[in-house]
C-alpha cells in the first residue's frame, strides 16, 4: 500500500527574521564553532541547546587522529547534557558551521541520537539548522528521521 510522508518546517531567508530567542541560540551555536577541533576536515560545527530552565549549553565537533573516533557537535552537546543535567530538558537545539556556505544539517547518527533524547526526556524539541545567514526549523527532532531504529 502506498503511503505519503510529509514534513512541515519553517525557513528563514535571514536569521534576523527569527524570534529573538531562536536567533540567540543560533549565535551561541556559531560561537561554539570556534571551539571545534577540526584539523582534518577544517569544517567547524557548533551546537547550542536551550534548556527548560533557560540555560544555554554548547558543544562542538572534535576530530581525532584515530579516525573515526571523532564526534559531531550535536552528539558532544547531547552526551554532555545527559551526563550532567538530564532533568533539565532540552527545548531547542541550533546547529551552525564554519565555513558556512549553506545550512548545516545533522548526520544520520546525530538524527538518531536527537530522536533518542526526545524519547528519553519524554518531550520533543525544536531543531534549528543554520548557515549562510539562513535557517530551517523543524518543531521536533524526530521529524528529521521518520524511520528510526528501535530496540
Amino acid at each position: 500500500m502506498k503511503q505519503l510522508l510529509s514534513l512541515e518546517y519553517l525557513h528563514y531567508d535571514s536569521i534576523e527574521e527569527m524570534p529573538t530567542e531562536d536567533m540567540q541560540l543560533v549565535r551561541a551555536a556559531e560561537e561554539a564553532c570556534s571551539k571545534a577541533i577540526a584539523h582534518y576536515s577544517h569544517f567547524h560545527v557548533g551546537a547550542a541547546a536551550r534548556l527548560a530552565s533557560g540555560r544555554i549549553i554548547t558543544g562542538s565537533n572534535v576530530e581525532s587522529e584515530v579516525y573515526p573516533a571523532g564526534l559531531c557537535a550535536e552528539r558532544t552537546l547531547l552526551y554532555h547534557h545527559q551526563a550532567t543535567t538530564p532533568e533539565d530538558k532540552i527545548v531547542a537545539l541550533a546547529i551552525a558551521s564554519s565555513p558556512s556556505h549553506r545550512e548545516c544539517y545533522p548526520c544520520g547518527q546525530c538524527r538518531q541520537v536527537l530522536h533518542d533524547v526526545e524519547k528519553r526526556q519524554g518531550a520533543d524539541f525544536k531543531v534549528i539548522m543554520s548557515g549562510a545567514g539562513s535557517a530551517t526549523v523543524v518543531e521536533k527532532a524526530s521529524d528529521l528521521l521518520p524511520f528510526t531504529f528501535t530496540l
